[in-house]
């Protein structure tokens, strides 16, 4: 098999690509091709399927509540003590690369202030500031007078880096980060002959704010770890920035992706590091840095690292929140589109499958099952992106209309009604992300209405329809482009 592989390397990539979209269009036809021929199949499937989604939300609402928990201990807890009990603590050095693409002034500066603002020593963080060359010169040369101005003397080093596109690159944050990287590596590290073994890089969007304790334990951790240069770190990814300013329809989007990116802190078994994480440099430059040809990049980077360091690569949760801005613009309808574009952008994560399943395939050194449950983790996450809303919206509403016979057998009749039971005691699981939305987000602006706080959680009423614009549909636009090898172009997500 891996010879045939080998050999016929570009048709077996093809044909990878084909898969997620042949599988997930053929999940969803399914239940309207299957309830003519194999009606009691089809109901098995979507009954089972919605106790399936039934457990997901039990183990996330189970999983949120301990990540609140330990979230909360985290930020009172003091990290430097821990860290100055180490000898050799002073040489850790946190580079913090920030690709930015005509983001505003004050959205670099609250990310900048974040970092000033650290109980980590400022004089051991480096912020870069990777901008794009096609970028205005004259924008771009303003924003980095101002920032050097107020922020120059305030940490180790401030850079700035210019990318330029070169052949063989696509536009978007790996290419960018990539150079930014590969030019601190060169110009700084091996330059001043410093020892890369103390330091950390952080993969940062413009629009992050951390948490003022965020790296004072991120260098506990890494001083911590005697496997230190085989693991990422990932903090809890919230879009909270702006949660109060953002329409009601994309606020309930917003709210469910931060308090699953919460739970996912607590399943080391099912984390990989995403938007904002932090790895050894050492790591980094032994892997070859991020893949300037590819649009993904956070689980691309892990799996690259996992596949060329043989296996036993892990990703361990910083239990701290990490703010972002939710997707926005100057209009309801724009934000729309701004949301779904970030959508299906995060939704083209799929086309790292691919080289993934065929890296699965190839790669000898790697224990058998540590390189299966990561992929068949790949395979859930990216594979049923799409399909999880028509199975547990439509399920076999639409079906049994299609065939009223089968509605009228005992089956046809009981299925429904199990599996609307079924979804119904799974909003108690909704309930408790509710509750601890209540506690993480930023608390309400003069500006905002107590009445329209109280009014929110009705605001999840539009939980069905929110699911069809900015998962189902993202998720199967990016399916079918990849299959049909209309690939996308990257798009950065307008700051307001």
């Amino acid at each position: 098999m891996r010879k045939f592989i080998e050999k016929h390397d570009k048709g077996i990539l093809r044909a990878l690509e084909i898969l997620p979209g042949f599988t997930s269009w053929n999940l969803i036809l399914f239940p309207y091709w299957g309830i003519f021929v194999i009606p009691k199949v089809v109901a098995y499937f979507v009954l089972f399927f919605n106790i399936y989604w039934f457990y997901q939300s039990f183990q996330i609402a189970i999983s949120a509540v301990i990540s609140n928990m330990r979230i909360q201990a985290a930020k009172i807890y003091d990290w430097m003590g821990d860290v100055k009990d180490f000898p050799d603590w002073k040489k850790v050095r946190h580079v913090v690369i920030i690709p930015t693409y005509k983001e505003p002034l004050h959205i670099l500066e609250r990310t900048l202030d974040s970092l000033a603002a650290q109980e980590f020593p400022t004089k051991g963080i480096i912020p870069v500031l990777a901008m794009e060359k096609n970028e205005p010169e004259k924008d771009r040369l303003s924003k980095w007078k101002s920032l050097n101005e107020k922020y120059g003397k305030t940490f180790c080093k401030l850079f700035v880096t210019v990318h330029e596109l070169k052949a063989g690159e696509v536009t978007g944050k790996a290419s960018n980060e990539k150079y930014a990287a590969v030019w601190v590596k060169e110009n700084y590290i091996d330059a001043e002959r410093l020892n890369i073994d103390y330091f950390t890089v952080t993969s940062c969007d413009a629009d992050h704010k951390f948490h003022p304790k965020h790296f004072a334990n991120l260098a506990f951790k890494f001083l911590d770890n005697p496997n230190r240069y085989k693991v990422f770190w990932q903090p809890s990814v919230m879009f909270y920035n702006n949660i109060w300013e953002i329409p009601a329809i994309t606020r309930v989007l917003n709210t469910l992706m931060s308090i699953s990116n919460l739970s996912q802190l607590a399943r080391k078994d099912k984390l990989i590091n995403t938007q904002n994480y932090s790895l050894s440099y050492k790591l980094l430059d032994a892997v070859g840095y991020w893949d300037a040809d590819k649009i993904p990049e956070d689980w691309g980077i892990f799996f690259k690292a996992f596949y060329k360091s043989g296996g036993g690569v892990e990703v361990e949760p910083i239990y701290l929140p990490l703010m972002a801005d939710a997707a926005q613009s100057g209009s309801f309808w724009k934000t729309i589109k701004n949301q779904y574009q970030q959508l299906q952008r995060w939704a083209w994560g799929v086309s790292d499958d691919p080289w993934i399943i065929k890296s699965y395939l190839l790669t000898r050194n790697i224990p058998f099952w540590d390189k299966t449950m990561r992929l068949i983790q790949v395979l859930w996450s990216h594979f049923l992106w799409p399909v999880n809303w028509f199975i547990i919206s439509v399920g076999l509403t639409i079906p049994t209309l299609l065939n009223p016979a089968f509605g009228r057998t005992a089956l046809g009749y009981t299925v429904p009604k199990l599996s609307s039971l079924i979804l119904t005691l799974a909003l108690v699981f909704l309930l408790v992300m509710i509750i601890i939305d209540n506690i993480q987000k930023p608390k309400r602006p003069s500006n905002v209405s107590l009445l329209r706080k109280i009014l929110i959680p009705f605001e999840f009423i539009l939980m069905p329809l929110a699911g069809f614009l900015f998962t189902a549909l993202p998720g199967i636009d990016a399916h079918t482009r990849l299959m049909l090898g209309k690939y996308i172009q990257y798009k950065v997500t307008e700051k307001v």
